[in-house]
């Protein structure tokens, strides 16, 4: 039986009804993701604006860390935040990496009291910016110290020689952009090397004098690049207690931050649409590679988070910590 024309017409209206519903529902929805996730973002935490103890996580290779040195920034200036734990598990990195967030951290220190949690690592920079809060808990295995700066640079003269290859160059002065990896390096260029190397290898000692219970004397003699278990880091006075979380958050505690209060972390910001972006096209180069898909370890195992280090580092030399298997 055909359809009236009248009959058609109502369809379509109610086709065109539906529509609008459907498209309004799919608006209020995108409205209310936006307004939830506008409001798990307050103050940077899922949706905590109560009094709380801040926990800001430091791990992997140092750098200057923006959106870190930002994160601490606004922990500093937060009233919610009653006291601060700094998780660290770290080899160091960029001398300049980590004297930025070690003046962040003093900074944040002056304003509510900071301990220092450290997991399996903090050593070099990670060292370095653990020194910069008012106390230092340790794992009695952890691994601690590695005070001292290097310069790490390849020396490519060997490969060119095999492959035939010279490089032909006009500079101002013999020193300008020198070391190269495409020269041998000369004693005029290793003594300039180490004059800045030991000039900031006195700051970093300095700093550590500074915040330690220890003379000059004393941090010079465990500044020789040694590295330290908790256990032997409290012997010498690098760290404060042996412990985890619990144990920092007495700290706190006996600083007059309540014992009720939860620990918080606060994570760093990420854009959603980037962060899909960046993973699937990470996936597909670890697969690509043949490498086991781990998000940004990928980097580590390729050995490239070292390779794009520049500058002057602050960092312990072994790539993975010991295990006890």
């Amino acid at each position: 039986m055909a359809l009236r024309a009248d009959d058609l017409i109502d369809r379509r209206r109610l086709r065109r009804k539906l529509t609008f519903w459907r498209v309004m529902a799919i608006a209020i929805a995108a409205i209310a993701i936006a307004a939830s996730a506008g409001w798990t973002m307050r103050d940077g935490l899922g949706g905590v604006a109560g009094d709380h103890v801040a926990k800001i996580k430091i791990d992997g290779t140092i750098t200057e860390d923006e959106e870190l040195l930002e994160r601490l920034d606004k922990v500093t200036q937060s009233k919610s935040v009653k006291g601060v734990i700094l998780s660290i598990d770290s080899p160091g990195g960029t001398t300049a990496g980590g004297e930025a967030i070690y003046e962040a951290v003093r900074k944040l220190a002056a304003a509510k009291p900071v301990v220092a949690q450290v997991g399996t690592l903090a050593a070099s920079a990670g060292y370095m910016i653990a020194s910069a809060t008012d106390h230092i808990v340790a794992r009695q295995s952890s691994i601690v110290g590695s005070i001292g700066v290097l310069v790490q640079f390849p020396n490519f003269t060997g490969l060119m020689e095999k492959i035939g290859v010279t490089l032909d160059e006009v500079k101002s002065s013999p020193l300008k952009a020198e070391p190269s990896p495409f020269n041998p390096t000369t004693d005029e260029e290793r003594a300039m090397l180490r004059k800045m190397i030991l000039d900031s290898y006195d700051w970093f000692v300095g700093l550590v004098d500074e915040r330690r219970p220890l003379s000059r004397a004393e941090v010079l003699a465990l500044a020789d690049g040694s590295i330290f278990t908790g256990r032997q880091a409290l012997q010498n006075k690098l760290v404060d207690a042996l412990g985890g979380e619990d144990t920092a958050k007495d700290w706190l505690t006996s600083k007059g931050v309540g014992a009720e209060l939860k620990v918080i972390e606060w994570k760093p910001r990420k854009s959603t649409a980037g962060y899909f972006l960046s993973s699937s096209l990470v996936e597909g180069v670890a697969r690509a590679l043949g490498l086991p898909f781990a998000g940004s370890d990928i980097l580590r195992e390729l050995g490239a988070e070292r390779i794009f280090l520049d500058g002057m580092l602050s960092v312990w030399q072994p790539e993975k910590a010991v295990r006890s298997d």
